[in-house]
């Protein structure tokens, strides 16, 4: 991942908003970090707490599902997906993140909701804190695609 994120654009609809989560249980304190930053930008940026909402599910294979049924009722405007995948002995971080990654995008695209994909794959722990708990704020700059795409989803409708 870079570390040179876009400069979060200034967004006038933001009352209008509304946003979903979804967010593995697996790697507890470094999603939760991810779902407290994002959700920290979200209520800075003007959304009000009830016009997010978060949906835990066990592990990041299982998000993709939540999203779609997210985007799929119309509430929202934007989904975020969170997850942490680390690498253990074997290469199924990899294979996961890819499968993730692939439904994200085609959940985004057949639903016409922008969905985000948070679902964050590393090689060590020491990478996956750096980007959840650490100086690389992830969750903030998935909390500042959604808003974009979603105010570009009003503006093009």
């Amino acid at each position: 991942m870079s570390h040179d994120a876009p400069t979060p654009l200034s967004i006038s609809c933001i009352a209008a908003l509304r946003v979903g989560i979804v967010a593995a249980r697996f790697n507890p304190t470094l999603v939760d970090a991810l779902v407290h930053r994002a959700t920290l930008k979200l209520t800075e940026a003007g959304l009000k707490s009830d016009a997010i909402e978060v949906v835990r599910v066990p592990g990041s294979h299982e998000v993709p599902w939540a999203a779609q049924e997210l985007a799929a009722t119309g509430r929202f405007q934007a989904v975020i997906a969170l997850g942490v995948l680390i690498a253990g002995d074997t290469n199924h971080h990899e294979m996961v993140g890819d499968a993730v990654a692939n439904a994200l995008i085609r959940i985004s695209l057949q639903t016409r909701v922008p969905v985000i994909n948070g679902v964050i794959v590393v090689n060590t722990r020491a990478q996956a804190e750096a980007r959840t708990t650490g100086e690389i704020d992830r969750g903030s700059e998935f909390a500042s695609a959604a808003l974009e795409m979603a105010a570009l989803k009003q503006s093009l409708s």
